[in-house]
């Protein structure tokens, strides 16, 4: 038999992680040498394991599936990534295709298709979401930009302008001039609605 697709899997939920494993492994030209909860730990497993593929969810502790995107695609170019999650939005997917993605898949689809999207990656193909492909071209550009984006999520889910500052070293005035744009270009009243606007249209 010809080698393996050799597979890292990072998925926060617990339950699913483990399904998710169980049905990739029953294929007889997959391999899955790892699943993790979080980004960072997949992070590490790519570095040690250099799998064909790594399949990752977005949202997850510690590093998100696109901050893992990037950081594979840089460090570990013949790794290829598929991004496996819930959000069928054209905002998440636009990030992910140019944070470096080869395959964006909804998690209700079919279960065979995750695996024939997995061989297809492994290959070098691009495997999109036949719901979301049509999409992603009529969908707002994201006007967010990379800092905007970092301080408004974590501003989003609660953090005060004062603890911003001091855990990325900018000063209080840069935060709230970073939250200030975020919000102006959202048209939103708050960092809260803001932060809500861009996770509804997937920019967070």
């Amino acid at each position: 038999m010809t080698d393996r697709i050799r597979v890292v899997l990072a998925e926060d939920q617990s339950m699913l992680r483990g399904a998710l494993a169980a049905l990739l492994s029953i294929e007889p030209d997959i391999e899955v040498v790892g699943t993790f909860p979080d980004g960072a730990q997949a992070l590490q497993a790519v570095d040690k394991q250099r799998p064909n593929v790594l399949v990752t969810d977005i949202e997850m502790a510690k590093m998100t599936g696109l901050e893992l995107t990037t950081r594979t695609r840089e460090l570990y170019p013949e790794t290829r990534v598929l991004i496996l999650t819930t959000f069928a939005r054209p905002g998440y997917l636009r990030r992910a295709l140019e944070a470096g993605a080869y395959g964006y898949l909804l998690k209700d689809r079919p279960s065979e298709e995750l695996s024939d999207a997995v061989r297809r990656v492994s290959r070098g193909i691009r495997v999109v979401d036949p719901d979301l492909a049509s999409e992603i071209w009529s969908a707002e550009k994201d006007p967010l930009t990379d800092r905007e984006r970092q301080i408004l999520r974590r501003a989003g889910d609660g953090e005060s302008t004062t603890e911003l500052a001091l855990s990325l070293r900018l000063t209080e005035g840069t935060v709230r001039n970073y939250l200030s744009e975020a919000i102006s270009k959202l048209g939103a009243s708050s960092r809260f609605e803001a932060a809500r606007l861009a996770r509804n249209k997937g920019w967070l």
